[in-house]
């Protein structure tokens, strides 16, 4: 969030990379980024600006009858109010004209998540005067980057949510070989209580998925279709969750009732031999202060599951942002595939590595862990991540 002690770096940073300021802009909860740094509270129902000048103080552009939300606005920033469109746009022509701004704008959508100003807003802002840039430096280096508490924060979050996982894998395993075997379903709800029991928060429930359900990489297990869990199966357990205020630890974890199959064994192999050399490459280049983007992680996996064969069932990015404010974040993601992540990965960014094989009709296998990028260093959580498939 923007405040009097976090402008003094907002402002370096603008000045550094060539920027006369940024520009904020939501209207009716558009942008997600501007409402988590603006942090307004009450009704905005209006089009909300705020420019934040490489030098001196921001200003807000509010609306004549929404001056509510803008109580925490500190006394010595300016406000400036308009009522009528005509008033907006000569207020935005004199406080952008002439000048090079950001706006949460991604040429060619290379990067929807910060792709959230609309056209019109675009050519608004343009026809006042302004080149516009994207903000997506900014929001990796600002918006989405970790304190050391988020780091404490995730860090215990990452323990409760791996000791869960195996936990409730194993009492699955057991079940398995009774008359009343666990469902899909049941392991999931005892996944979500188990979470809450010790204190995590998270907005929706664990993916179990079993078999060849597991081939839907967002499987959503259901009462309505129980599946049973039972010996010879493959479980794929997908779980998150933070503590209040905290940032989300996000894994996935993979178990064999019984002995695994020869083909669940290579399939598993390719996935965790493409996690592992992500990680790899990772360490490498932030130990040696190389830059690194997150496309090179998502190619440096891709390239493991297609030499194994498995190219064109690996659907999804590598990884997703983490941010303090979501677990699929406004940072850069793993990603030469889905969307142009040209990021770089920065001190204090957040992300899950998490490739993936989906069979349909046969089999799904996922390995998630999360890295924190620091000063020539990384954090992994778990701090054991899975190297075999767990057998329960």
């Amino acid at each position: 969030m923007l405040t009097p002690e976090s402008l003094p770096s907002l402002q370096r940073t603008l000045a550094a990379i060539g920027l006369d300021g940024w520009l904020l802009f939501d209207f009716q909860g558009t942008n997600p980024i501007a409402a988590g740094v603006l942090g307004l509270r009450g009704m905005v129902t209006r089009r909300v600006f705020a420019l934040i000048p490489r030098e001196g103080a921001p200003v807000a552009v509010t609306h004549e009858i929404e001056q509510g939300p803008w109580r925490d606005w500190p006394a010595a920033w300016k406000r400036e109010r308009y009522g009528s469109w005509k008033a907006l746009e000569s207020l935005l022509a004199r406080l952008v004209g002439g000048k090079r701004i950001a706006m949460e704008y991604s040429p060619g959508d290379a990067v929807p998540y910060v792709d959230r100003i609309p056209a019109g807003v675009l050519e608004l802002v343009r026809h006042a005067g302004a080149t516009v840039v994207s903000s997506a430096e900014l929001v990796t280096r600002f918006y989405a980057v970790w304190t050391a508490d988020h780091l404490a924060s995730h860090r215990r979050a990452a323990k409760i949510v791996a000791t869960a996982a195996r936990e409730g894998l194993a009492l699955a395993g057991a079940r398995a070989r009774t008359e009343a075997p666990m469902a899909e379903h049941e392991l999931q709800s005892w996944l979500s209580d188990r979470l809450h029991r010790d204190g995590l928060e998270f907005d929706h429930p664990p993916i179990v998925a079993v078999g060849a359900n597991a081939a839907d990489a967002h499987y959503a297990p259901s009462s309505s279709r129980p599946r049973p869990i039972q010996p010879g199966d493959v479980v794929l357990v997908d779980l998150w969750g933070k503590e209040p205020r905290g940032v989300y630890a996000d894994q996935t974890w993979m178990a064999s009732v019984g002995e695994p199959s020869k083909r669940a064994v290579s399939v598993w192999e390719a996935v965790r031999d493409a996690r592992d050399a992500a990680i790899s490459l990772l360490r490498e280049r932030v130990t040696a202060g190389t830059p690194l983007k997150g496309a090179d992680l998502d190619d440096a996996a891709r390239g493991v599951i297609a030499a194994r064969g498995f190219g064109d069932r690996f659907v999804h990015r590598t990884g997703h942002s983490i941010d303090p404010r979501s677990l699929h974040g406004a940072g850069p993601h793993l990603d030469n595939f889905e969307t142009r992540e040209e990021r770089q990965l920065l001190p204090g960014v957040g992300f899950s590595i998490e490739p993936g094989i989906y069979v349909p009709g046969e089999i799904g296998v996922r390995s998630e862990v999360n890295a924190w990028v620091g000063d020539g260093s990384v954090v992994i959580t778990p701090e054991d991540p899975q190297r075999e498939l767990i057998r329960v």
